[in-house]
């Protein structure tokens, strides 16, 4: 267990970093808004997952090589990039059908695929992985012991704090849809939309190449 002030340090810093919307965010909210607050809030729970999974890679070694290859760097940062480009397409493509998506969200996209599509997403995220490798171990006290279970708690602080914020942001997104629902327009246009987003995040994180 990371000291008191360790982890007090640690959970202010999450929250400043946290409330600033990233990708994560722009993905949640457009997911929401195109398939409703409960995908919304399943995106977030997958994504806080697959970012968790990223805290036990940096707990146990992975964090610190990815910092040191910039071959593995690479891979992780286009295949999230990849599959968020992926998904924008798929968006873009049926925009027309959203209507009847929306009717059927159950249907056609479970939640338990909704949440696989967040846990990818926050898998494969590489400036997660930096950043908990170059953050967390900041906040740890080698005396105490067990470093790599403290880098795994501060990680389920992040994880939490993360859910809280991020379902907030789904919540508030989710519930703006009905005004889309009322026209076959508003529809297209935000299933173009949302899909934009999300390619542009995707080409954006694919492009950027430092590690900051």
């Amino acid at each position: 267990m990371p000291p008191a002030s360790h982890l007090l340090a640690f959970t202010i810093t999450a929250w400043l970093l946290i409330l600033v919307p990233g990708p994560s965010v722009l993905f949640t909210v457009s997911r929401a808004i195109a398939l409703g607050r409960v995908a919304g809030v399943a995106t977030v729970a997958g994504n806080t997952v697959g970012a968790f999974v990223q805290t036990v890679a940096v707990a146990f070694g992975v964090g610190p090589l990815v910092e040191r290859s910039d071959l593995l760097f690479m891979v992780l940062k286009l295949a999230g990039a990849g599959y968020l480009v992926f998904l924008g397409v798929q968006a873009v493509r049926h925009r027309r059908s959203l209507g009847e998506a929306l009717t059927a969200t159950v249907e056609r996209k479970t939640t338990a695929r909704i949440i696989g599509d967040g846990f990818l997403v926050g898998a494969t995220n590489p400036k997660i992985v930096v950043f908990f490798a170059a953050i967390l171990p900041q906040f740890t006290d080698p005396r105490v012991g067990h470093v790599p279970e403290q880098i795994v708690i501060l990680g389920a602080v992040f994880a939490g704090i993360a859910l809280l914020s991020d379902g907030t942001w789904a919540l508030a997104a989710g519930t703006v849809r009905a005004w889309f629902t009322r026209s076959k327009r508003r529809l297209e246009m935000i299933g173009g939309v949302s899909g934009l987003v999300m390619i542009g995040i995707g080409l954006r994180l694919a492009l950027t190449g430092n590690r900051d």
